[in-house]
């Protein structure tokens, strides 16, 4: 990205004309346009939200789906002066009513002048919320004419993010256009792709800061082919993702480590119609896992895949997207620690082969600008970052604001360290459960369980479910129906023990898709606790232990 305003950027204004393309997965296929149409497509939506009330300053509520409509909308919103809200689509497990419940708490909170989806995501909003909002399809505006643009200036709120709500409540971020635009920076100086000549394939939700802000924006400022398929094409079929990076000749993209475990089982199972030129995969949105790192350079590699294309990083919403990343063109590295030790805050480094051994991905260096606070070398500590494209706070919290930005840095509630320049991080302060007066990282149990036969893969669990820590629950989506749970249970609770050193109180088995997740497929702790709570889990086996 120039130095460009961020609105010169997406509608191109004052530079040579767009020579990439967006292609949007609708339906059964791909739709085509360029960029410089879906600009002029936007500029034609603003009449008709001028006339629905956005102005300067006003307040869109929207949920930002995978499509073409959604894609011209965000942009129409912000050419009319709009500050676009972006809520949550429904995460995994979530009912209708509690959709709506979470829907109308920010709303309530938000006052949107107005609220836009698309036409096939209406259904999912009662009578009730249809009634106390001022509810329209992006279809509606599309062609309704042009006014003058006034997007929001630099220091004015372009965009609040609400998070997915992994460990809490959704929190709307209040990001300005200068820290969108000083990330877009970031990434694209991270990236080092050729203007106008790489192509990025995605699946990301654009209600996701990743899928927005890394997989959306950044190759729309720099003139980059876009092909972006949807969230729901790549649960139904997983091996879509590195199929499109084959057919399409993709050199950028980006996804989680659950989902890059399961996306490139497709080397194993079938064949890609073509070879892979990937200059960079960026790995965030959770803890990366040496073993999915292997794993997608062994299933990929006789395609072209090569270890350097994988870039592990590290970012947050509260800094619009990334904080760290790996270097282009250069291999992750991993540290191998001892995992009691490291629940109690020390780094021991131990040999691969121990039984308590624990390795932790490295997520790069600080972008561009960035500073990585209180994470040492030696121990860990709470992650801060200063950056220039922090949040200004979250909206409608001023008691949680003042907790979290403190300054000019904002405390992540992320613990890690750094060593020679890179941040290792390690977990969520919110996973950390105090067992017998000393601490366990849950993540190490669920990791250590997850790669046991018969378990998929990042869908455990750990919970305290006595508010002491006395009494541990594992929460387990297993592959297949058993006829005799205890023995699966049994090895699990080895594996807790020579991980952790803790005694889990019982297994409780369940179906596939059972635990509630985000829409980038992070566990959500807090909703498993409430599901816990209001009996809505219906196990296969509850298996007592110890």
């Amino acid at each position: 990205m120039s130095s460009d305003t961020l609105w010169d950027a997406l509608t191109g204004a004052g530079r040579t004309p767009f020579r990439s393309s967006l292609h949007c997965w609708v339906g059964d296929r791909w739709e085509g346009t360029t960029w410089t149409d879906v600009v002029a497509d936007a500029e034609r939506m603003t009449a008709g939200l001028r006339r629905c009330g956005v102005r300067p300053g006003t307040r869109v509520a929207t949920v930002l789906t995978n499509g073409p409509h959604t894609v011209r909308g965000l942009l129409g919103v912000w050419l009319a002066g709009g500050t676009v809200a972006s809520l949550p689509v429904p995460a995994r497990g979530m009912d209708g009513a509690e959709y709506t419940r979470q829907l109308s708490s920010i709303c309530a909170q938000l006052q949107p002048e107005l609220f836009l989806l698309e036409e096939r995501m209406a259904g999912l909003l009662d009578e009730d919320l249809r009634s106390a909002l001022r509810v329209r399809t992006w279809e509606s505006m599309a062609g309704t004419g042009v006014v003058d643009a006034t997007p929001p200036g630099p220091d004015e709120p372009a965009f609040i993010q609400y998070s997915s709500g992994s460990t809490s409540a959704p929190k709307g971020c209040v990001l300005t256009t200068a820290a969108i635009q000083a990330q877009l920076g970031m990434v694209t100086a991270m990236l080092d792709g050729r203007p106008g000549a790489e192509t990025t394939v995605s699946w990301l939700p654009l209600s996701h800061d990743m899928g927005i802000f890394g997989t959306l924006l950044t190759p729309w400022v720099n003139d980059w082919t876009l092909h972006l398929s949807t969230p729901e094409r790549f649960t139904f079929a997983p091996r879509t993702w590195f199929g499109d990076m084959a057919e399409f000749g993709a050199t950028m993209t980006a996804g989680t480590n659950t989902a890059l475990h399961l996306g490139s089982r497709i080397g194993r199972s079938t064949r890609l119609a073509g070879g892979l030129d990937v200059r960079a995969c960026i790995v965030g949105a959770e803890r990366t896992e040496a073993r999915t790192l292997a794993q997608v350079v062994e299933s990929l590699g006789p395609y072209g895949f090569r270890p350097e294309s994988l870039m592990p990083a590290y970012g947050l919403a509260e800094a619009t997207l990334a904080v760290t990343a790996t270097p282009v063109d250069e291999a992750p590295r991993h540290l191998v620690v001892d995992s009691i030790a490291l629940a109690d805050g020390e780094l021991v480094e131990v040999d691969a082969g121990a039984e308590s051994a624990t390795a932790v991905v490295a997520a790069g260096v600080p972008c561009a600008g960035v500073e990585v606070l209180g994470a040492p070398g030696d121990r860990l500590g709470e992650i801060s970052v200063r950056s220039p494209a922090l949040a200004s706070g979250y909206f409608g919290d001023p008691a949680r604001t003042a907790d979290r930005f403190v300054g000019d840095t904002v405390r992540t509630s992320d613990l890690g360290f750094v060593r020679d320049g890179y941040l290792y991080p390690v977990g969520r302060v919110d996973d950390v459960i105090s067992v017998a007066g000393r601490k366990v990282y849950a993540r190490e149990v669920e990791q250590a369980v997850d790669a046991l036969a018969g378990v998929r893969r990042g869908c455990t669990t750990l919970i305290a479910t006595d508010g002491s820590g006395r009494e541990l629950t594992l929460f387990v989506e297993v592959r297949r129906r058993l006829e005799d749970y205890r023995p699966l249970a049994e090895a699990v609770a080895s594996v807790a023990m020579a991980k952790a050193a803790v005694a889990l109180s019982e297994c409780v088995f369940l179906t596939r898709n059972s635990l509630p997740k985000t829409p980038s497929g992070k566990i959500q702790r807090h909703r498993c606790r409430q599901m816990l709570d209001a009996g809505r889990f219906e196990p296969l086996a509850t298996v007592r232990l110890g």
